[in-house]
């Protein structure tokens, strides 16, 4: 099994002076970092404590409870991991909303009852989105063929994943959500899949699934369902970057439409971002790949990427990502650790918003840039500016299900990405606060309206009265 770097070991510890100081030591020693220390049981002569710990290496896990082992007056009692205890049985549950309790409930609830609504959905589909769950439904759909930073996990190592999803989406937006894991890898069999079981929900969120067959399962699904399908790798990482793009020009005092943005990375997310960038009003905008610029000069063979190469590098920059940076006013990382160091970063021009956002570690560390850069960003909660998709996807479906949207388009995503930036006030706006938490309980509905408020305007949504985010689905 593989151990998480953040575990619980549980002490018994002779009740004398100095004893939890001598364990503090030896966990630092270790290479531990403490977090909190809960008293489990106490005696005069024993005492027993929770000790949370964060390890900087796995391989230090048995180092440090040997070394535990060894102090007099101290007994481990046991060791948990706290990852896997918070995943025990899962992260979700079904629950009814209307409760069966005698013989008439369940005439209403069910059969008897439920053949008039059955009746009625097939004559009137639309009413769908008011009698049953598809008004407030979203299928989380992966293959897992690209789980976070891990690669091709498949559909059993994705489950956790779409798990915690479908929890940000209850507990930020009321939103409910359902993992759809499909052992299935080719993008028409994912598409079909999509297709048979798309009746039963209001949205479509894909996640987790590879480039390039992501691009066309998406257009493919969009062209074929009247409901929304939206690939949050792309649209989501795409919205709050964006956001926190908007308001970081604002600090260093530059605009879109005049700077020279660098971005490296032309998967998923960086296509979806070199898109909305350009709908934002960048017009100097290079995207590299391993090999370096895209380019028309040298016409990549994929379509996305000879898409970028059509739309992007007006001066048709060539060489590496370490080349080109040169000058860059803004540098957007979705690519692969340690790209880039100091010395490439003073490259860039006076005042650099640097996005550096691989995870888990970043394109170039922001301890080695700090005091050169006007902005940074990173995909890392432990550091200042986190681009996190949860910021976007909660949001951008409460809206889309409020008014019963047919897509989602590229006008709902840049509303989305304004709203949020708009959150953070000009007087909070600082060089380390150029995004909202996510706990931050303006985020969703904020989104919510604004993207609610695009669909009407754009024609794609076939409830015409807008309503509130905490509203009833009427």
């Amino acid at each position: 099994m593989v151990m998480s770097l953040n575990i619980t070991i549980r002490l018994r510890l002779a009740n004398r002076p100095g004893t939890l100081a001598r364990v503090l030591n030896v966990i630092a020693r270790e290479g531990g970092s403490l977090g909190a220390i809960d008293l489990v049981t106490a005696t005069p002569s024993y005492i027993t404590r929770d000790l949370m710990i964060r390890l900087r290496e796995r391989g230090h896990l048995e180092e440090l409870v040997q070394a535990l082992q060894n102090m007099p007056d101290v007994q481990v009692i046991h060791v948990a991991d706290r990852v896997f205890t918070r995943h025990l049985g899962g992260k979700i549950e079904i629950i009814p909303k209307r409760r069966i309790e005698n013989w008439e409930d369940l005439s209403l609830v069910y059969t008897p009852g439920v053949a008039v609504i059955s009746e009625t959905l097939a004559q009137e589909p639309e009413m769908a989105y008011k009698l049953t769950m598809k008004g407030n439904t979203v299928a989380i759909v992966t293959d897992g063929s690209a789980v976070l930073g891990l690669g091709n996990l498949g559909p059993t190592g994705a489950l956790p994943v779409m798990e915690g999803k479908a929890v940000l989406f209850k507990q930020f937006a009321n939103v409910d959500a359902v993992p759809i894991c499909l052992d299935v890898h080719e993008p028409q069999q994912i598409i079909d899949a999509v297709l048979a079981l798309a009746p039963a929900f209001g949205g479509i969120n894909l996640e987790d699934i590879a480039a390039p067959k992501c691009f066309e399962i998406e257009e493919r699904l969009n062209q074929l369902l009247d409901i929304p399908v939206f690939h949050d790798d792309q649209h989501g990482t795409a919205i709050v970057t964006v956001a926190g793009l908007i308001n970081a020009l604002k600090v260093v005092g530059k605009t879109m439409d005049g700077i020279k943005l660098v971005m490296s990375g032309a998967g998923a997310a960086g296509v979806a971002i070199a898109k909305i960038l350009l709908r934002a009003g960048v017009h100097n905008l290079i995207v590299c790949d391993r090999k370096g610029a895209i380019s028309q000069n040298n016409l990549p063979k994929d379509p996305s990427k000879a898409w970028l190469a059509e739309h992007t590098n007006p001066a048709g920059l060539q060489g590496s990502l370490k080349e080109v940076i040169a000058g860059a006013d803004v540098f957007v990382g979705v690519s692969a650790p340690g790209l880039l160091n100091r010395e490439d970063i003073l490259k860039m021009s006076e005042k650099p918003v640097v996005f550096a956002l691989a995870n888990p570690d970043p394109e170039v560390q922001p301890e080695e840039i700090y005091d050169i850069a006007g902005v940074i960003a990173t995909g890392r909660s432990d550091y200042a500016n986190q681009i996190n998709n949860a910021l976007a996807f909660p949001g951008v479906f409460r809206g889309a299900l409020n008014c019963h949207a047919r897509t989602i388009n590229d006008e709902m995503c840049l509303a989305a990405a304004h709203a949020l930036a708009g959150i953070i006030t000009d007087k909070q706006l600082t060089a380390e606060n150029i995004i909202p938490s996510v706990f931050n309980k303006e985020v969703a509905p904020s989104v919510a309206r604004a993207v609610e408020e695009m669909a009407q305007r754009t024609g794609v949504a076939r409830k015409v009265a807008a309503v509130g985010f905490e509203s009833e689905l009427s």
